[in-house]
């Protein structure tokens, strides 16, 4: 049987150089943001490539799940998710049918990132407030998996995700050609500049972060939210 895996994250995160490694193995497809054209159509905000995010996707949640639970035509499909698309009243038990990952990022760190790509940035625009209900409807025992405990040895947490999902573990996930991918979305241009370039995990650093007082706000709102998920992170 096909192993679901969904990894649920913000933007601005490991999100796509995660999906990165998961592509790289010979037994896996992923699909990149499935409810992004769901969730501009619904919210109506004007991101960058709007008009072919709506064009290159469906537009109906339903279809998205119909489409996310049917697909079968590998031993591993990997979903790279964004909970700041997930509409409030959606119905989610259709997530007991997948391995659920939450991944998380210091909202500090997001925040500065975020407003790097666009000019403004909210609390609900970056998923972490979204993150907790996720959290507590996902099946028991979800793991939750900080960015920066990642990426100080991403080898031994994806042998860890392997492990738990029973598949075995290659190091081809942790190096990857450089460029973009048939199966990024078309929002890769606007978004992907960094992954394209990279080959693999950037090592962890510390940061020096400068952020406006709204902006610096934005993170201190979405701190609580990081703070509960961060005390259930794995640890290694």
């Amino acid at each position: 049987m096909t192993v679901r895996v969904a990894m649920w994250s913000g933007p601005r995160n490991i999100s796509t150089a995660m999906m990165r490694a998961w592509e790289n193995r010979p037994d896996t497809v992923v699909v990149d943001e499935p409810f992004y054209a769901a969730y501009l159509l619904r919210t109506g905000l004007d991101h960058p490539g709007r008009d072919d995010v709506i064009s290159s996707q469906p537009t109906d949640p339903e279809e998205v799940v119909r489409a996310l639970t049917s697909d079968d035509s590998t031993p591993v499909h990997y979903s790279k998710q964004m909970t700041h698309h997930l509409a409030e009243d959606m119905a989610m038990d259709w997530v007991a049918q997948f391995h659920n990952v939450l991944l998380i990022r210091d909202p500090a760190e997001v925040v500065a990132s975020y407003v790097r790509s666009r000019e403004s940035c909210e609390p609900e625009d970056i998923g972490l407030l979204q993150q907790v209900p996720l959290y507590d409807v996902l099946p028991a025992r979800s793991p939750v998996i900080d960015a920066a405990d990642f990426l100080r040895d991403p080898a031994a947490h994806l042998r860890w995700l392997c492990d738990w999902l029973g598949i075995p573990f290659t190091d081809r996930m942790l190096h990857w050609p450089e460029g973009l991918r048939d199966s990024d979305g078309v929002w890769a241009p606007h978004w992907y500049d960094a992954v394209a370039r990279s080959i693999g995990f950037e090592p962890w650093r510390p940061r020096e972060i400068e952020l406006s007082e709204h902006d610096a706000a934005v993170a201190e709102t979405c701190r609580p939210a990081y703070e509960m998920l961060h005390a259930h992170r794995l640890v290694l």
